[in-house]
């Protein structure tokens, strides 16, 4: 007696195509990242205030994020349906050239996104409430 056995879930399929989805738009997200960052680095050269500065590091790293979450997407869907519930199959996708391609890029976007948010966007001095 044979038993069937999906071979993945339902969810893991929905999720699948919903990552194919996001993923299309990585290429433009990450262009929209690269002139935030030439805008900060503008500003940086110009001398500019640090109220311009922090307005400049935050819009560079919502766009950082934004372009992680569609490569993170990529990623995934790079993967594969099987990916989504076994770790294993994870595991020999990101092995492969794509999947390793993926994998870098992903590192890479979290640890630029990761410096800005630690050295790109200056700290502005909160005044200090008079003591009573």
């Amino acid at each position: 007696m044979a038993f069937f056995r999906p071979r993945v879930s339902r969810e893991a399929e929905v999720r699948y195509h919903a990552d194919l989805e996001i993923s299309k738009g990585f290429p433009a997200l990450l262009d929209k990242a690269r002139e935030a960052e030439q805008v900060l680095s503008e500003l940086r050269a110009g001398d500019a205030d640090e109220l311009e500065l922090r307005a400049a590091g935050l819009v560079f790293d919502k766009a950082l994020t934004e372009a992680l979450r569609a490569a993170e997407s990529g990623q995934r869907a790079t993967f594969g349906v099987k990916a989504y519930d076994d770790r294993i199959a994870r595991r020999k996708a990101k092995a492969t050239p794509e999947g390793a391609a993926w994998t870098k890029e992903v590192d890479n976007l979290r640890t630029l996104r990761e410096e800005n948010r630690m050295w790109g966007i200056p700290r502005v001095p909160r005044p200090v409430p008079a003591a009573r």
